[in-house]
């Protein structure tokens, strides 16, 4: 197991918000190795006082170092690395416009054997530059690990269990006996005084093409043998995807579920109304595989939506729902007909007291591991199926609708 993490990007929201208490989680649950150590690295200047602020409650003080580094310096990026001669794995907790450079530094400067990148999604903007990442990333010669944290959620992993473990489900997890699938992603939060990045890539971009894909091929894909055959069947179903319909809409003024009033979108700070960013987005699609032949995927993506669902249900033929909680709510419920039309409803309820995703995430890249990690030709067919997508609508050819912030959607 890697016992040093190198985490560039140690003062920003990320790694606050999400790595330092999932590292906190770690060695309260004693998963972490012995000797364990944090480098955190940004371009801030801290004092001590500055980098025990930093680790706070999370880690203790002496488990942690800090250097302000220049990402784009060679001399300043060794200086960050020491003279270890141990593997390392290096977080990139960073905004994706500086991904590239990052990489080539550390290509330029090089890490002792065995260590590991991981890259923070969203990997790339579109197919091209997803494949540059990619090619970037084969210059370190060291293993790249690409984070989507959805993976790293316990209900996530569970749904893989079911899926290797539940032979008599698995014998209805076909398109003869299931209708539709639905993959949701609904939000009722509005922006959040997240402009700066959202308008730049809308719901397509922020969770559609990488947490709903990757949902999607969790799903899809046939059963898996191990981890390492999982990634061949997720990608046999993003190779596999053919887009059949889309919808776009973004909200206008109205009152969201914790009774706030919110201006519509194209009034929100920082937003530009000619980009045209949706905040609602749904694709319909078919996978062309025996498996799933005559049934239909919908993916649904939305902010400041009338209520908070992020899920997968399938809809059983004749009838009955198979509904899985990915993030709010978490059970697992089985409803089927039952008696003169009554429902039989079975319900399952979510573990308390697990591990947060990025716990598990970091776990993976420690242990040198990959089954939380998104593949290298995973992450460029994800942009392959949405790449359409992205030409009709900037083509103006699927219409951008409107729908009142705190509502069900568009119609």
């Amino acid at each position: 197991m890697i016992r040093t993490l190198v985490l560039f990007g140690a003062t920003g929201d990320l790694a606050k918000r999400y790595l330092f208490p999932a590292l906190g989680a770690l060695e309260a649950a004693k998963r972490l190795p012995e000797g364990f150590h944090v480098i955190g690295g940004a371009r801030d200047i801290l004092d001590e006082e500055g980098v025990r602020q930093l680790a706070g409650d999370d880690i203790p003080a002496h488990m942690l170092t800090y250097h302000a580094v220049d990402l784009s310096d060679h001399a300043s990026v060794a200086a960050a690395l020491g003279a270890t001669r141990e593997p390392v794995a290096v977080y990139l907790a960073l905004p994706p416009g500086v991904f590239a450079t990052t990489i080539a530094t550390l290509a330029a400067v090089g890490l002792p054997a065995g260590s590991r990148i991981a890259v923070e999604k969203p990997f790339g903007d579109d197919l091209e530059s997803a494949h540059a990442l990619n090619a970037l990333l084969a210059q370190t010669d060291v293993d790249a690990y690409r984070v989507d944290h959805v993976l790293g959620m316990e209900t996530t992993q569970n749904l893989v269990a079911m899926r290797q473990r539940n032979w008599a489900l698995e014998r209805c997890w076909n398109g003869e006996s299931v209708d539709e699938v639905e993959i949701l992603w609904e939000e009722t939060l509005a922006l959040e005084n997240r402009a700066g990045y959202y308008d730049r890539a809308g719901a397509l971009k922020d969770v559609l093409q990488n947490h709903m894909l990757q949902l999607l091929a969790l799903v899809g894909m046939e059963r898996p043998e191990d981890d390492h055959d999982l990634h061949a069947r997720k990608l046999d179903v993003l190779r596999s995807v053919r887009v059949t319909s889309t919808r776009r809409a973004r909200y206008t003024a109205g009152r969201l579920v914790d009774r706030r009033e919110v201006p519509a979108y194209v009034d929100e700070d920082g937003v530009d109304p000619a980009r045209g960013t949706e905040t609602f987005c749904e694709v319909v699609l078919e996978l062309e595989t025996p498996r799933w032949k005559g049934a239909r995927f919908v993916l649904r993506a939305g902010k400041a939506l009338g209520r908070r669902r992020k899920l997968v249900s399938l809809h059983f033929r004749g009838g009955g729902e198979l509904e899985l909680g990915i993030d709010g709510p978490e059970d697992v419920s089985l409803r089927l007909l039952g008696a003169a039309d009554d429902p039989l409803e079975l319900r399952a309820h979510a573990a308390n007291n697990v591990l947060p995703p990025y716990a598990h995430v970091l776990v993976d890249l420690l242990e040198g591991t990959s089954a939380l990690s998104i593949g290298g030709e995973e992450a460029e067919q994800s942009w392959r199926v949405v790449a359409p997508v992205l030409a009709e609508w900037a083509a103006g050819e699927v219409p951008l609708d409107e729908y009142p912030a705190g509502s069900s959607g568009p119609s």
